[in-house]
């Protein structure tokens, strides 16, 4: 079980974000590579960290991730983003830039909506 206390909503929000603002594009500090979804941004657990990384087993995007595919060494590669079952890791092997950022646009805003729905009308958001 996640140990990853943020609050989901939130973290989702923050993603979405930065993919609006283009936080996906190419690094200044390392421009011949291309960033990853989740692993690149500020939302992920272990961002800018070298020493003592959490394990990915702890992080909310956990509860996305099909149950067997949550022992990969990098499980939110394989949360579905597309009706079709798409994964980031299918994205990445046949997709361009812009159809991952679409792709991660979308699935953020249709998990936004149904947290937002889930939420009790008035609760205070972490």
């Amino acid at each position: 079980m996640p140990k990853d206390d943020r609050n989901t909503l939130e973290v989702l929000k923050a993603e979405l974000n930065f993919v609006e603002k283009g936080g996906y594009g190419r690094s200044p500090r390392e421009p011949w590579r291309a960033l990853l979804a989740f692993e690149d941004s500020p939302t992920c657990m272990n961002y800018d960290t070298q020493e003592n990384r959490t394990t990915c087993a702890e992080c909310l995007l956990m509860e996305f991730v099909p149950a067997d595919k949550r022992g990969q060494k990098v499980p939110c590669r394989h949360i579905p983003l597309t009706p079709y079952g798409d994964t980031l890791l299918h994205l990445y092997r046949g997709g361009t830039e812009q159809q991952i950022e679409e792709a991660l646009s979308i699935w953020l805003q249709k998990e936004i909506a149904k947290l937002e729905n889930r939420e009790p009308a008035g609760a205070p958001s972490a």
